[in-house]
């Protein structure tokens, strides 16, 4: 018998090669079904709620595991952390219930891109975000506007990478908004599902939007183009962040989500 059990979990990207498990790279589902092995010899791989690129980071990755007795929650994230590196860590750990698949039963999410200006990169901020290099800040009421193109659903085929493998390049985007402090703006996207490096994509063209490069109009018919060409550059991937997952009301999983979800199967 199995004890499912739902784990949010925290990780620094830079010198992983992503969540998913690889033959011979190192990953984050690779080190955390190594501890989980270390006190559970039988335990099957455990599965994550999304699959984040090599260098992404995450504060709120949801992972289902199935231990193969009984632990109290608290114990176990202790056993956990116990054998995980340290860029790594269980943040909770809680009971979760039969039938329940994070991958499956999320709604939405929330990436977080940080950008830093200035004129010299700040030396802390190394592989945890994009130092945009310029005398002039950013303009930031023309990415505000050209980012008001993108909320909604549409076909993000131009912000979507070659390799992608989704079946459909259709997605709801539910908000974007920027978040300053200083030198350091955050650009926060909350949406239902996203594409490989869609966010990163976004990041990039507004940017170039914020450097003056294209009108904040340009989005909309970026849009219209379906090209990936169309498009800006894809942001380096160290400054992007899992900030949060919502799952569907009916598991008891975390806090509810913002935004409508669709209805159960």
């Amino acid at each position: 018998m199995s004890h499912p059990f739902f784990l949010r979990l925290a990780y620094v990207g830079t010198s992983f090669y992503g969540w998913q498990i690889q033959t011979s790279l190192r990953s984050v589902q690779g080190e955390l079904w190594k501890a989980l092995r270390a006190l559970d010899p039988e335990a099957p791989m455990p599965q994550g709620t999304g699959r984040t690129d090599a260098g992404v980071h995450a504060k709120a990755q949801g992972v289902l595991l199935l231990a193969q007795r009984p632990w109290e929650p608290y114990r176990l994230m202790a056993a956990l952390n116990a054998h995980l590196p340290l860029d790594v860590r269980v943040m909770a750990a809680e009971p979760a219930p039969e039938g329940f698949f994070p991958r499956q039963h999320a709604v939405a999410k929330r990436y977080i891109y940080r950008l830093f200006e200035g004129p010299a990169a700040d030396p802390f901020l190394k592989d945890r975000a994009w130092h945009v290099h310029g005398k002039a800040p950013l303009d930031r009421e023309a990415m505000s506007q050209a980012a008001l193109h993108l909320v909604g659903e549409h076909d993000f085929s131009s912000f979507r990478a070659a390799e992608c493998s989704a079946k459909t390049s259709m997605r709801i985007l539910h908000k974007v908004e920027m978040r300053d402090d200083g030198p350091l703006l955050d650009l926060v996207f909350e949406g239902n599902r996203f594409l490989m490096h869609q966010v990163r994509i976004m990041t990039g063209t507004l940017v170039d939007v914020g450097r003056g490069r294209r009108p904040a109009e340009a989005l909309r018919d970026i849009l219209a183009a379906r090209d990936r060409r169309a498009a800006g550059i894809s942001a380096p991937p160290g400054g992007l962040y899992l900030d949060a997952v919502w799952y569907q009301r009916r598991w008891g999983i975390g806090d509810a989500s913002p935004w409508p979800e669709p209805p159960s199967d």
